[in-house]
């Protein structure tokens, strides 16, 4: 988990940049990543919170086998789904949600580990590899953002 906070606290040194953008690296600016990063974090550790660990079902998927093998998600692979696509933000709004973030996160220490996420992709995830895929995510969008700003 320490490594998911760092990771956010790396996304608050990159907000003074968020109007940079490089369109040979994405289409979208350093901004529209780290919004990405923190409306994925919120939703997916909201859904966590609210999960009843009974409901829980584990299944097969290569995908996620792939991916967390890797450590890596591949580059223009995936697309975001529309929930989790910014609409609108600026330095005030990305500073809020990274603090509500943070908090959440924080919050993970004193939450059951038998509470989970359904990824669309990678189906139901326990506590401990919803937060190995949240640390994959938002790692593979600082990449993103590192090579933007080079």
């Amino acid at each position: 988990m320490h490594k998911l906070l760092n990771y956010v606290k790396e996304l608050e040194s990159k907000i003074p940049n968020q109007e940079d953008y490089n369109p040979e690296i994405s289409k979208s600016n350093v901004g529209w990543h780290i919004e990405h990063i923190l409306l994925t974090n919120k939703m997916i550790l909201e859904a966590v919170e609210k999960s009843n660990p009974a409901d829980y079902t584990w299944s097969f998927k290569l995908p996620r086998i792939v991916v967390f093998t890797m450590n890596k998600i591949p580059r223009g692979r995936a697309k975001a789904p529309k929930v989790v696509v910014p609409k609108t933000y600026d330095e005030q709004t990305l500073l809020e949600h990274l603090k509500i973030v943070t908090l959440k996160i924080q919050g993970l220490e004193n939450m059951s580990s038998d509470k989970y996420f359904d990824h669309p992709y990678f189906g139901n995830l326990r506590l401990n590899k919803t937060i190995k895929f949240l640390e994959i995510h938002t790692n593979h969008h600082l990449e993103i953002i590192n090579d933007i700003l080079k």
